[in-house]
């Protein structure tokens, strides 16, 4: 299945099938004020993050406190895409995990921040979990590249926010 290539880890589990997507990159500043961006600016900066972003609002809660949705809209891969997601787990300058709400959740069950502490500054990494059968994963297969290509620029243009 060429769809495989684009996963960073994949594995087969009850007749369907689980996959990673990450991308890490190091920021020469500390986990602290990547983590700061994304509690004080993520909805705010959201569009200067990256150019296929449209809006982000918080819809309940706010700034990845445990049980804030956020709901997001973008263009992956040409589509529109309007996603929702749930803060399940924030622990300060370290780690943001959500979980992605109905319809996505059926194809994306979530992803998670990362902020760790690098002789360098930080390495940040951004990851999203998917789960799928044999029909969705020729459908993902469109996707997973242009997700992956999407998820690089968005480290890359933090970088350039916070070193700058």
């Amino acid at each position: 299945m060429i769809f495989l290539f684009f996963y960073d880890s994949f594995k087969e589990i009850n007749g369907g099938f689980m996959a990673e997507l990450k991308d890490t990159i190091i920021i020469c500043e500390p986990p602290q004020k990547i983590y700061g961006w994304f509690i004080n600016n993520f909805a705010k900066d959201y569009k200067k993050w990256h150019k296929e972003h449209i809006s982000a609002e918080w819809k309940k809660g706010k700034n990845f406190a445990i049980g804030s949705i956020l709901v997001a809209e973008e263009y992956l891969g040409g589509d529109m895409e309007k996603l929702r997601f749930k803060t399940t787990k924030n622990i300060p300058n370290r780690l943001i995990e959500y979980k992605v709400l109905f319809p996505e959740s059926i194809i994306c069950q979530g992803g998670s921040f990362e902020f760790e502490p690098h002789q360098k500054g930080s390495r940040f990494t951004a990851m999203l979990k998917f789960r799928f059968g044999s029909v969705s994963a020729k459908i993902m297969s469109k996707k997973a590249e242009a997700i992956k290509k999407h998820m690089k620029e968005e480290g890359e243009n933090l970088k350039k926010i916070l070193e700058n």
